[in-house]
């Protein structure tokens, strides 16, 4: 469904359980960039109100997984790590296309996101599956099918307002270049590192 090319290796979910603390950490922080990007798509097409409808939606949710998510960090004696650069978004950020129409743009980040979403997916489904904590397991479980819709929102408004741009295209396109770049990552206990 997600469309991924390449799956993460479960092996990923050992570095993860050796270090708790830095994936719990750095899961907070995505979901607190989720909702940044959420609003920051609102401020520049807030002349659609049904895009920046839901994705106040997706930026309360966010936020919400954010505190629940610290929640869990406290609960468990542990303590908020500070933000670090997630670079396997920042490598997704070099294919945006750079100048260009509006709407690319917002087909861009749409799918960008859409992208990001369904890589999280993948990664809460791996560890809902494959870690011995329960807790945890349980955890990711419930916010998996959380990501999947947001995924399906950003991919759905790229469609919706991406006239003029070939979506289905441009979507194969993100694919393979997240499948290239993807295989540099799952090797640290990071939720995309």
């Amino acid at each position: 469904m997600l469309g991924l090319k390449l799956p993460t290796d479960p092996r990923w979910v050992n570095i993860v359980e050796q270090n708790i603390e830095s994936i719990l950490s750095d899961h907070a922080w995505c979901e607190q960039k989720a909702a940044s990007n959420a609003i920051s798509i609102i401020t520049n097409n807030s002349e659609h109100p049904d895009l920046v409808t839901d994705m106040l939606n997706i930026a309360k949710e966010e936020v919400e997984h954010f505190d629940r998510v610290h929640e869990l960090i406290k609960k468990r004696g542990l303590v908020l790590h500070r933000e670090r650069k997630d670079e396997y978004v920042n490598d997704l950020m070099k294919f945006q296309i750079k100048g260009g129409s509006r709407v690319a743009a917002f087909v861009d980040r749409m799918l960008f996101s859409a992208l990001i979403e369904a890589r999280s997916c993948e990664r809460f489904k791996i560890l809902s599956q494959n870690i011995k904590d329960e807790e945890l397991a349980a955890f990711y479980r419930d916010l998996m099918e959380s990501e999947a819709n947001h995924y399906t929102v950003f991919i759905g408004y790229a469609r919706k307002y991406g006239i003029g741009v070939d979506v289905e295209k441009r979507w194969k396109e993100w694919l393979a270049y997240e499948n290239e770049i993807i295989g540099n990552y799952g090797k640290r206990e990071t939720m995309h590192g």
